[in-house]
C-alpha cells in the first residue's frame, strides 16, 4: 500500500483509536507458489496490550481451505478498509482554476496489520478466545458461555480452529486530501456535508479530524 506522508497517521494513537471501532476486515494468507492467496473476510478482536502493536484474537470454521496454507507460510495480513468516498474532480480544484481541471480521487481510511499467526486448538484456549469475542461484540450479554465438554457450546468446539496473531508491523493510512490545500479541503467538507451519501459522514469527520491537527501544527 502506498503511504504518501500526507495520508500517514500522526501518530500511532491514530490509528489505534480508529481500529477500536472497526472489528471486520480481510484476512490474506500466502497461497502455494504461483497460487494467489486466500482472502478471508472476518471479525476479529484487536487487544492494544500485548508487544509493541498488540494482538488480534478470531476464529475460522475448521473446514476451511486456508489451513495448509497457513501451516506453511504462518506470516499474514489482516486488512480493514473503511470510511471510503469517491471525491468529484470539481470539488478538487483549485480555487483559482476552471472547475473541470480537479482530479477525482477516493478518499479511505486502511489500516494493515502484518504479523505471525498460531492457530488454537486447545478446547479450553478456543473456549476462552471466543469469551473474549462475544463479550466484545455483545456487551449485553445473552448468550450462554462457552464451555468445553458442557452446552450448548461445548459440542461445537471442535468444529472450529483459533488463530492469534502477533502483530509485528502496521501500515496505515487516511486518504483524505491532506495533499491540498486548506481552503480547497474545507470545500470538499463542506460539499461532502451537502451530498451526505453513505460512508460521507465518516470521511468528512477525518478531513475534519486532520485539517485541525494540521492548523495546530503550523501554529506551533
Amino acid at each position: 500500500m502506498l503511504i504518501h506522508p500526507w495520508d500517514a497517521p500522526a501518530d500511532d494513537s491514530e490509528w489505534r483509536d480508529w481500529l477500536s471501532a472497526h472489528d471486520f476486515g480481510q484476512l490474506a494468507v500466502n497461497g502455494p507458489d504461483s497460487e494467489p492467496p486466500f482472502v478471508q473476510p472476518t471479525h476479529f478482536l484487536y487487544d492494544p496490550a500485548p508487544g509493541a502493536h498488540g494482538e488480534v484474537l478470531l476464529h475460522l470454521a475448521r473446514p476451511n481451505p486456508l489451513w495448509p496454507a497457513l501451516a506453511a507460510n504462518p506470516r499474514v495480513t489482516l486488512s480493514v478498509v473503511d470510511d471510503y468516498a469517491f471525491i468529484p474532480g470539481p470539488w478538487h480544484a483549485p480555487l483559482d482554476e476552471p472547475t473541470d481541471r480537479g482530479t477525482p480521487t477516493s478518499f479511505y481510511a486502511a489500516v494493515q496489520l502484518l504479523g505471525v499467526a498460531s492457530v488454537l486448538d486447545d478446547p479450553g484456549q478456543k473456549a476462552e478466545l471466543l469469551r473474549r469475542q462475544v463479550a466484545h461484540f455483545q456487551p449485553g450479554g445473552g448468550t450462554a458461555p462457552v464451555v468445553p465438554g458442557q452446552e450448548p457450546f461445548g459440542r461445537m468446539l471442535p468444529g472450529l480452529r483459533g488463530i492469534r496473531l502477533d502483530i509485528t508491523e502496521v501500515r496505515a493510512k487516511f486518504k483524505f486530501g491532506g495533499n491540498k490545500p486548506a481552503a480547497v479541503q474545507r470545500r470538499v467538507t463542506g460539499l461532502l456535508a451537502e451530498r451526505a451519501a453513505p460512508h460521507d459522514a465518516a470521511a468528512r469527520a477525518h478531513q475534519l479530524r486532520r485539517l485541525a491537527a494540521r492548523d495546530t501544527h503550523a501554529d506551533d
